[in-house]
């Protein structure tokens, strides 16, 4: 099972760990493309700060995370896992997890993220600011910079088992699952179980919990009929049909009471 996450907006520092090395990244492949936004973003970080911040869509109160970026080579570096914070990490909380899962987890869970592509949790990484919806000055959008090497990469760590794809549209975009790789593909909408209606917050902590199930009860479902099986069986309520066609991803539906 491979289980696909967005990042968080909001990270923890990054400590006082050895700095970044490239090479050591899961993904390899992904690598060319890492060094190329993240020599471009320190570049333009170290530069014309106002330019910068309208680039990377930050507020004035964020303008500090600019500077967070110039040192993205020196800074200390930490597993992703504990530098991705907010609704969904919090409520998958890695740290809490039993050893078995933590392994689980480091083989199963891939973070989407403008800088980076994807990370394993156990990868180290600096604390960073670069979202996939920057579009660099000399690279351009980073969800096209991204598809190309997404394209074999992402296929080939999708082996032949289940992919669980819990990102945000943004993220999604950078990989699009395909053929008999999407056929085996879910993805997950929350919803309000009254009106049916697509809760916000409550969506983050949902996606992370149930996640947080999967692993702590050591459950690797194949396909997507085996995971709604799978969570009903952890007691979430999931309805989803099979797709109309081959080829095409399931969506399943969480309901849930809470929409806060």
């Amino acid at each position: 099972m491979l289980v696909l996450l967005p990042p968080s907006e909001g990270k923890a520092s990054s400590g006082r760990g050895a700095p970044l090395k490239l090479e050591t990244l899961s993904l390899p492949g992904l690598t060319e493309a890492r060094a190329a936004i993240l020599e471009e973003l320190v570049e333009l970080c170290a530069g014309d700060e106002e330019k910068a911040r309208e680039v990377l869509g930050l507020s004035e109160g964020l303008r500090g995370e600019i500077a967070k970026n110039t040192e993205l080579r020196t800074a200390g570096a930490r597993p992703a896992g504990q530098i991705y914070t907010g609704v969904l990490y919090d409520a998958l909380d890695l740290a809490s997890l039993d050893a078995a899962a933590k392994k689980r987890a480091a083989r199963s869970l891939l973070v989407f993220s403008g800088l980076w592509g994807a990370v394993r949790v156990t990868d180290r990484i600096p604390s960073y600011r670069c979202s996939m919806g920057v579009k660099l000055p000399g690279l351009g959008a980073l969800g096209a910079h991204w598809r190309a090497p997404m394209a074999s990469v992402l296929t080939e760590a999708a082996g032949d088992g289940l992919v669980l794809d819990l990102r945000s549209s943004a993220y999604a975009a950078a990989w699009k699952p395909k053929g008999e790789v999407a056929g085996r593909t879910a993805t997950v909408r929350v919803l309000h179980a009254p009106t049916r209606k697509v809760v916000s917050h409550f969506n983050k902590a949902t996606k992370g919990r149930m996640v947080r199930s999967l692993l702590s009860a050591g459950i690797a479902p194949t396909d997507p009929a085996e995971l709604v099986e799978a969570l009903r069986g952890l007691g979430y309520e999931v309805e989803a049909e099979a797709p109309a066609k081959a080829g095409a991803a399931w969506t399943l539906d969480v309901l849930v009471d809470e929409v806060h």
